[in-house]
């Protein structure tokens, strides 16, 4: 992986002001949501970036270009957070899989802080890079990579980003973690060697049989056909459901739970989005009175011709208004979809 281009190192002809810091910000928080794994978390840190940058502006030199500088203050506020709070989690990192009929004592919740979130991709990737760059970045923010990543220290975190998303040299990154070039190569093998099992299921685009596949996912769900969608699932396809603890893995149980403990989601409807670099859709469930109501953010993983992950995020209070999504749907809202 690497983001170095022309583009991004042309030297700055004048003194940065407000718009040509704003420029990067995206770039920023898909840095950001690397090292923390949320989206909320990342908005701040990049905030934090954006002041600790105008109030040092004196200090740009020029010698490197503009984003850099700005990826040494963002990779340092992270470094910052993480000191003083733990790593995030997926559910399916937590124990084993659930039946498809839980008892209801087994659905324990634990607060936003603890999971890993998903980011939507235009907040993450900056619309200025090539469309190899938009494919790299993409593969970055994976919620298998971002998961992955929350295994390591955090300066090995930081190396391999600055490395191997970013394009950085060991110097310059040894420059900005204020350390060797010898203990940078060390954190950077020892963060690839945690890093060297993980598979990432979705691949960077979608081929024609897969977008057919994603139809009849949305057709078969919003049918609330189980049996049409039990075939779209791997065998070890997973459905999770933050901010539950609870997993379950394989196309009987995940049919059990839709026919059981998940049947108000019986005449859902589902927008359109992307996130972490994968096919993602607003769910909005129906009501009793009529109308619906925002239920949560989906994010598929696509393995070959099959789905091999359901993550149902449910803090839509937090994530629907980050995915421009409304909290109030209207037919307007729906009317999006394409069939």
């Amino acid at each position: 992986m690497g983001e170095h281009s022309t583009r991004y190192n042309r030297p700055v002809a004048a003194t940065p002001d407000i718009a040509s810091l704003e420029v990067h910000r995206p770039a920023l928080t898909g840095h950001c949501y690397r090292m923390l794994g949320s989206v909320v978390d990342a908005d701040d840190a990049v905030q934090e970036t954006m002041i600790r940058a105008w109030r040092n502006l004196d200090q740009f030199d020029g010698r490197s270009t503009l984003r850099t500088w700005l990826y040494r203050i963002a990779t340092n506020v992270c470094l910052d957070e993480l000191a003083h709070r733990k790593r995030r989690e997926r559910p399916i990192g937590q124990g084993s899989p659930s039946s498809g009929a839980p008892p209801l004592d087994a659905l324990i919740q634990r607060p936003r802080e603890y999971w890993i979130e998903p980011i939507p991709d235009a907040r993450a990737i900056p619309p200025d890079a090539s469309p190899a760059e938009q494919a790299i970045l993409r593969e970055s923010i994976r919620l298998a990579f971002v998961a992955a990543l929350q295994n390591l220290a955090p300066k090995q975190r930081a190396a391999l980003l600055l490395m191997e998303v970013l394009g950085w040299s060991a110097a310059e990154v040894a420059g900005t973690l204020e350390t060797s070039v010898a203990s940078v190569n060390s954190a950077l093998q020892r963060a690839r060697s945690i890093l060297a099992c993980r598979h990432d299921a979705t691949p960077v685009s979608l081929s024609q049989s897969q977008q057919e596949m994603l139809k009849q996912y949305v057709d078969a769900f919003e049918r609330y056909d189980v049996d049409l969608f039990a075939t779209l699932l791997r065998d070890d396809a997973t459905l999770s459901m933050p901010p539950y603890s609870l997993w379950i893995q394989g196309p009987d149980e995940i049919r059990t739970w839709m026919l059981g403990v998940g049947c108000g989601c019986r005449g859902s409807r589902l927008v359109p989005t992307a996130a972490c670099g994968s096919p993602a859709f607003g769910h909005y469930r129906p009501v009793e009175t009529g109308g619906y109501k925002p239920w949560a953010i989906i994010v598929l993983e696509i393995d070959g011709d099959r789905i091999g992950a359901i993550n149902s995020f449910l803090d839509t209070e937090t994530l629907f208004p980050i995915f421009g999504l409304p909290l109030e749907p209207t037919a307007e809202t729906f009317s999006r979809v394409q069939r």
